[in-house]
């Protein structure tokens, strides 16, 4: 009954500060909240242009997805009288950070089952017994619920919370081992973002594998006990064998998907450039950062000053740079493709071109399914101390800046080195921890044989 009062609290509490009026809160333009590519206002100029026979592409202003403007386009443009505008959007908004967590909160049952299920076979599950064990599903659910990230990515008229909610159905069904599912929300996503097509290692590992589980190597070496000169075989700790037929169909219901969002997209702008306009101003907008307005990332400083002769030169490192963190990680941590999942969205959200908080909401939330196993990490309250000083220093930064004259970029860009350098702290800790609590299961393990 807790987590239901608290899930409805948070909902009229963003109820409330939707129906308050944005000229106040003026959340709506915050660099922290909107980027170029999740802006709602931005979104409502597309739609407009649109319905004024021009290309929804025309000028710089939308860069997003043709979908995402087709279903949020309509609603920008109704207005109720009484309530503040765009209010059908911001109600969707709702309803999708609502569904995300719940479906953060089923991801953590399943996680808990097949934990059980993998510390039992290991005569281990005095561990999950163990009174000390959170319920991390509940917490985690109320935690991206909670965060005043969400909340005011929510409020502020972003198109984070749908991107969130499609990363979320990615991950949910793949842990249900669900392919067309897991599919669809995989490519949806990376139409929308780009950026979560690198989850498809941590969803093939979670249709292959299942979810999180200690490392595979400990299976094998409980199957094989010594006793003196004999070998007994354990049946109770069965190893985990990899599942093709859910990697194949997820491939090719993949494949489907990704047709008929190649095909409805190019209807909709085939009368405006056709698909290469399309690829060139959404995902060629992203790769190349053409907008250098400020946001909480580090690109639009460094590409405001770098030479337009090195220009492609680092646009390249940066970009390739996340990709050459995959493979490591995966290697690694191939046994609990939901944390890895976590770590590829914290880098991407590092490194991606138009970061927001929203961003952060995401991958937080996700980090608090692992309340159990992080509970042991290092310098948790000098990351906390830390995201809560860049938040609130951040809009002070800006405003001096922007407003005030008094201040220039770097002030406000020494708050976005702050905040990544925090991101990653909290990369490598949590992925230490991580680590050190599968050291801690072998330790048990080798006490028990």
């Amino acid at each position: 009954m807790g987590l239901w009062k608290w899930t409805w609290a948070s909902i009229l509490l963003r109820l409330i500060l939707i129906y308050f009026p944005h000229n106040l809160l003026n959340l709506s333009s915050r660099p922290e909240l909107s980027t170029p590519l999740t802006s709602l206002r931005r979104l409502a100029e597309g739609y407009w242009l649109k319905q004024s026979s021009m290309s929804p592409y025309a000028g710089s202003m939308y860069h997003g997805s043709p979908i995402l403007l087709s279903l949020l386009g309509p609603l920008t443009v109704i207005r109720i009288e009484g309530l503040p505008p765009q209010i059908l959007c911001s109600l969707v908004f709702v309803i999708a950070d609502f569904a995300t967590a719940m479906l953060i909160r089923a991801i953590g049952r399943n996680l808990k089952v097949a934990c059980s299920r993998k510390f039992n076979s290991l005569n281990l599950g005095k561990v999950v017994d163990n009174p000390d064990f959170l319920p991390a599903g509940d917490i985690a659910a109320l935690v991206y619920l909670w965060n005043p990230f969400t909340i005011f990515t929510c409020v502020g008229s972003s198109t984070s919370p749908i991107e969130n909610f499609l990363i979320l159905l990615t991950l949910y069904g793949a842990c249900k081992r669900l392919p067309p599912l897991a599919a669809f929300g995989w490519v949806i996503s990376s139409h929308v973002a780009l950026y979560p097509a690198i989850l498809i290692i941590p969803v093939i590992f979670l249709l292959g594998y299942g979810p999180d589980s200690p490392p595979r190597k400990l299976f094998l070496e409980k199957n094989l006990t010594k006793t003196g000169d004999d070998i007994l075989l354990k049946q109770s700790a069965k190893p985990t064998y990899f599942s093709w037929k859910s990697v194949v169909l997820f491939v090719l219901w993949a494949s489907i998907f990704a047709s008929c969002v190649l095909f409805l997209c190019g209807l909709y702008v085939k009368e405006y450039g056709g698909i290469h306009e399309m690829i060139q101003r959404t995902y060629g907008f992203m790769l190349t950062v053409e907008d250098l307005s400020p946001n909480i990332g580090v690109l639009w400083y460094f590409f405001a000053e770098v030479f337009d002769f090195f220009r492609y030169f680092f646009l390249i490192v940066f970009h390739v740079n996340i990709l050459f963190m995959l493979l490591p990680l995966a290697i690694r941590l191939n046994h609990r493709p939901c944390f890895l999942a976590f770590v590829y969205i914290a880098i991407s959200s590092i490194l991606k071109s138009y970061p927001s908080v929203g961003d952060s909401a995401l991958y937080l939330g996700l980090l608090s399914l692992f309340v159990n196993e992080l509970a042991d990490m290092q310098f948790s309250f000098f990351l906390f101390s830390g995201y809560v000083g860049v938040s609130l220093l951040s809009p002070v930064m800006h405003n001096l800046w922007i407003w005030r004259g008094t201040g220039n970029a770097n002030f406000y860009f020494a708050t976005a080195m702050a905040y990544a350098c925090f991101q990653i702290v909290l990369v490598v800790e949590s992925v230490n921890a991580i680590l050190n609590h599968d050291r801690k299961i072998r330790k048990l393990c080798t006490t028990t044989t």
